[in-house]
Order: C-alpha cells, then sequence, then structure tokens
C-alpha cells in the first residue's frame, strides 16, 4: 500500500536537504500517516484506513460519513 492519505489525498513530496555550505542534494518529505480503524453507523461495519493527522481532525470534526463522501467525490476513496 503506499503512502497516501485515503481522505485527503496527502502524499509525499519532494525538496532539499540544504547544508551550511548551501549544497543541495534531494530528499523526500512524508505524509504523516497513521492507520486507523473507523465505524460507520449507517452501515454498521468497520473501515480500517491509513488517514493523515490532519485527516483524523477534519473526521473529528464532520464525521467519518462525510469524510468518506467528500473523499469519493475528489477521488481519494473507492
Amino acid at each position: 500500500m503506499s503512502r497516501i492519505c485515503q481522505l485527503t489525498g496527502k502524499k509525499m513530496m519532494v525538496g532539499n536537504n540544504v547544508s551550511h555550505a548551501k549544497n543541495r542534494t534531494k530528499r523526500t518529505f512524508q505524509p504523516n500517516l497513521i492507520v486507523k480503524r473507523f465505524f460507520i453507523p449507517e452501515e454498521n461495519k468497520w473501515v480500517k484506513l491509513k488517514v493523515s493527522a490532519k485527516a483524523l481532525r477534519t473526521v473529528n470534526k464532520i464525521g467519518i460519513s462525510e469524510a468518506i463522501k467528500r473523499a469519493k467525490e475528489n477521488g481519494f476513496y473507492n
């Protein structure tokens, strides 16, 4: 499974390590991903998702059902 948030679509970014002498080498910035189980009361089942810390906050605010609905609209969740 790739390192992409299933609710927000956050994924790895590429940037530079910059030394004191301003030498630049490539590096990656990984998203803060957590594998978490969510209970969907409408379907009466548990779903295991790989979500970012920001997505967890979004789920706490709007609920898992609305978050999944928005992710489907944006094409992040199947």
